[in-house]
């Protein structure tokens, strides 16, 4: 192999990515447009949720319990309606996701220390709202009724959590460092799976073809300029998680900038492998959103627990490199993670890219068929 031929090729894939606006867009623009879309819309935490009041009491007991519920910050009351008839149209245009009905003789039930039973309406087409909004309103509840009987109820066990990672139980918290997976698994799929298949689709691989290149120089020739841009758009990615996300960064980035690396040269490779299979523009950009988009978006382990799926889905996400790189962001973002507790997925991504990249060179012939 020869570096000056290697130098060559990646001389001359870069000028052709200068005279592309829509490469050099793909490459620089999309990611920060995909993490500012993605990095503020998915979230898992709920709070603020709408709510209606029916309040039949209406004494001093009853108004400090949706005053509880307001200032809990998880609910916040949309409208006070007069009659129990009156709450179906909030529940059924959306308006509500949680009514609470509240019974005459509350407030005397409750100085008598009788049971009270307050009816809460859910949206269950939301099931991850409903069940959490359900938890907030028993927590409330219980809280409630023990300062109205004017003492603290003692527990027999007295359970006191800790949270060791993520001390603020903020989804924005877990969910970056994944999405910076699946942005980059993306980006470089999109941008690499092109470069074979274009030369097919000019008619310039003939001439590629005729010159004294080999595979190997090939590849690599393409794939060094895809690469520093990788690697511009990870660290691109990487400021923004920290600077505008606020997405805390305990580990090394030292550490972090290496795996990334290898997670690119396995990414790339795996393009290069789906430029030269699919042959043309249409067919390799296709191939890649549906091997490197699918499965880094829902079998990365990014937003569904692996755990959680089917086994034979388990069996597959074994063969995305994705999931092993959102382990990796994840344990190095929020834990500190030190190399040797990320050694299995260190070495997993490495075969992965080694695998890959002797399959494209392998598929790769230098004949005109």
């Amino acid at each position: 192999m020869k570096i000056l031929r290697v130098k060559a090729i990646a001389k001359k894939e870069l000028i052709q990515i200068r005279r592309d606006p829509f490469s050099l867009a793909m490459a620089f623009l999309m990611p920060v447009i995909l993490l500012f879309i993605y990095g503020y819309a998915i979230t898992f935490d709920v709070d603020h949720i709408p709510t209606v009041v029916y309040d039949t009491d209406k004494s001093s007991l009853s108004r400090e319990l949706i005053a509880q519920f307001q200032e809990s910050g998880y609910f916040r009351v949309v409208a006070h309606v007069e009659s129990y008839r009156a709450v179906d149209p909030y529940l059924d245009s959306g308006k509500a996701r949680v009514a609470i009905v509240i019974p005459r003789d509350f407030s005397k039930d409750i100085l008598r220390g009788r049971s009270v039973q307050a009816e809460v309406l859910l949206d269950g087409g939301d099931s991850n709202t409903a069940t959490i909004a359900q938890g907030y309103i028993v927590a409330i509840s219980e809280r409630f009724a023990q300062r109205a009987k004017g003492g603290i109820i003692t527990p027999l066990i007295d359970a006191r959590s800790r949270v060791w990672f993520n001390t603020e139980l903020k989804s924005r918290n877990f969910i970056i460092p994944g999405l910076i997976a699946v942005v980059m698994a993306v980006i470089i799929a999109l941008l690499i799976s092109l470069t074979i298949a274009r030369e097919w689709d000019r008619g310039t691989m003939e001439q590629l073809i005729s010159t004294p290149v080999k595979t190997p120089e090939l590849i690599l020739g393409k794939l060094i300029p895809y690469f520093l841009i990788g690697f511009i758009d990870t660290i691109l990615a990487l400021l923004m998680s920290t600077l505008l996300f606020d997405a805390p960064l305990r580990g090394s980035i030292t550490l972090l900038l290496f795996l990334s690396a290898l997670f690119l040269f396995g990414g790339l490779s795996f393009g290069i492998l789906i430029s030269i299979i699919g042959r043309t523009q249409l067919v390799a950009s296709q191939m890649a959103m549906l091997t490197s988009f699918l499965p880094a978006f829902l079998l990365s382990g990014f937003i569904f627990s692996i755990s959680n799926m089917p086994k034979p889905l388990q069996v597959i996400t074994y063969f995305v490199p994705a999931r092993y790189f959102v382990t990796i962001l994840k344990g190095i973002f929020l834990k500190g993670s030190p190399l040797k507790l990320l050694l299995v997925e260190t070495i997993l991504l490495a075969l992965f890219a080694v695998l890959v990249f002797a399959a494209a060179n392998r598929k790769f012939r230098k004949k005109v068929e």
